[in-house]
């Protein structure tokens, strides 16, 4: 079953590139795994998927090492506590949740020389809804100047997750908004090339106004308990 929800989500994936005039292939797929059972991830491996995606720290951080003999990226998409910041720094290739000047510092602290530069998506919470992490739009700028500031941090792009909605017109403005902020690093900063946002109700919208990843868990992993 993982292999068949596997293919057809790229499916849908290329099918949006072709309907909104993206280029074949530029919309990389991120199977959330967290909550997940290492045996569902092994599926997920073996029909040739490689990137994965944890909300929690030391659930990832485990897996990574369970699974470190099969060559996959692992990225951090949750909340990131101060307390975690080494753990994350020394497991994981990207990290999607920067949203504060000291997380980056201390990501940067701990990252270990041997393994180069961790990749950084910064998260924007556009719609400045208190439940959510993120920074302003307002507080992007200074925090992405300092991001790539840090030697072992590689500022890479965006990542967002806007207030929920079913209508495809809100989801469609919303994903502008952060796709022009985006664009606008984009002119700024050299190795920029992620703008992380949509997810199973809304990822059409995304790649519509611009994703280069979606974040996809349920559709493929099943609900969780």
């Amino acid at each position: 079953m993982i292999s068949k929800n596997l293919s057809q989500i790229k499916s849908t994936i290329s099918k949006c590139e072709n309907e909104y005039q993206r280029t074949l292939g530029c919309v990389q797929l991120l199977a959330v795994s967290k909550r997940k059972p290492i045996e569902l991830i092994l599926e997920a491996v073996a029909a040739g998927h490689t990137n994965f995606g944890e909300n929690y720290a030391d659930e990832g951080a485990q897996k990574i090492q369970a699974l470190k003999d099969h060559n996959l990226i692992w990225h951090y998409i949750g909340h990131i506590q101060s307390n975690k910041t080494r753990l994350i720094s020394n497991h994981y290739d990207w990290v999607q949740s920067v949203d504060r000047t000291k997380i980056a510092e201390r990501l940067s602290l701990h990252r270990p020389a041997e393994l180069g530069p961790i990749n950084i998506c910064l998260q924007v919470n556009s719609d400045a809804e208190q439940s959510k992490s993120g920074c302003s739009p307002e507080e992007l700028p200074e925090l992405a100047a300092f991001v790539a500031k840090q030697d072992n941090l590689r500022l890479r792009g965006l990542m967002a997750i806007p207030a929920p909605t079913t209508d495809p017109e809100e989801q469609r403005a919303a994903f502008h908004k952060l796709a022009t902020l985006y664009k606008t690093m984009q002119h700024q900063y050299s190795d920029v090339d992620t703008l992380s946002m949509g997810m199973s109700g809304d990822m059409q919208a995304a790649i519509a106004e611009g994703a280069t990843m979606v974040r996809i868990g349920t559709a493929i992993f099943g609900s969780r308990d």
